[in-house]
């Protein structure tokens, strides 16, 4: 599913007014700069150089061990907060899938060998032919997330109608997936203060948007140096050949997978720090 937003994209981890992020057609390849690479704390498990290299890829910095207090949470008494990155200083990223259009068995395989964390934002319309196909990659701890039932621009939707599609996939991927969301990410990145009225009364944490997302073989950065900063959402989808051009979903993970290694950066999980 394609997502095109209407309006710029809005610099900050705390976003008080609507947002919206854009999506475009891929463009040339361009090189990423090295960086050395992050070094990991007590606790973290060096990525397997083996299953990397299988993959035609070169491994990823080591993640840090979760910080104990995360740094990113809604406070008591203030609305949901909407947020495009955590802050924090460990150089870390966050994979993010959403929809869950395409349902490759490679893409399994892929996850289950490369161990990268990644969270799914599911939409119930989208996912209800095939609700087996995630829990693989949930059984791995991958967490499933908030996408609405039905995937509308929420900002053209009334309070009550709003909450209906929040609540009712809440109530949807607790029955299906014995576990009810924290986060939610609104369709199109387009959401506005019954949104976040609707998401809090849901039993919504945070709204999550993105500072770069993920095309066929280049990234799309909202900041104008075209590079990863520590703390990023990176927004990518369940898509297949239809909608990448004739290529795989595992071969567009992988060229993202590339983007984030070349800039020395490693890939945490987004719940342990949100």
């Amino acid at each position: 599913m394609n997502k095109k937003i209407a309006g710029p994209a809005l610099i900050g981890t705390l976003l008080i007014s609507g947002c919206a992020a854009g999506v475009h057609a891929a463009e040339p390849a361009a090189s990423s700069p090295v960086r050395p690479a992050a070094s990991p704390r007590a606790g973290s498990k060096a990525p397997d150089a083996a299953a990397f290299r299988a993959w035609g890829l070169k491994p990823l910095a080591a993640p840090p061990a979760p910080p104990k207090v995360k740094p990113a949470k809604r406070r008591k008494g203030e609305p949901v907060p909407v947020i495009s990155d955590i802050p924090t200083k460990d150089k870390v990223v966050f994979i993010t899938f959403d929809d869950g259009a395409e349902k490759d068995p490679k893409f399994v395989r892929m996850m289950r060998e490369l161990k990268v964390p990644f969270t799914m934002f599911l939409t119930d319309s989208i996912i209800s032919s095939d609700y087996g196909y995630f829990k693989p990659l949930q059984q791995l701890g991958n967490k499933i997330q908030n996408h609405t039932l039905t995937h509308p621009n929420l900002r053209t939707m009334g309070a009550a109608a709003q909450r209906a599609e929040i609540c009712g996939q809440q109530t949807r991927l607790g029955k299906e997936y014995r576990s009810v969301p924290r986060l939610m990410r609104p369709p199109y990145g387009n959401w506005n203060e019954n949104t976040r009225t609707a998401a809090g009364q849901c039993g919504i944490e945070a709204l999550v948007l993105w500072r770069e997302s993920m095309q066929i073989a280049n990234m799309q950065y909202q900041r104008p140096d075209k590079e990863l900063h520590p703390g990023d959402i990176i927004l990518a989808h369940f898509r297949g050949p239809g909608q990448l051009k004739g290529h795989s979903m595992t071969e567009m993970t992988a060229n993202m997978l590339r983007h984030i290694q070349e800039q020395g950066f490693a890939v945490a999980r987004l719940e342990d720090y949100l």
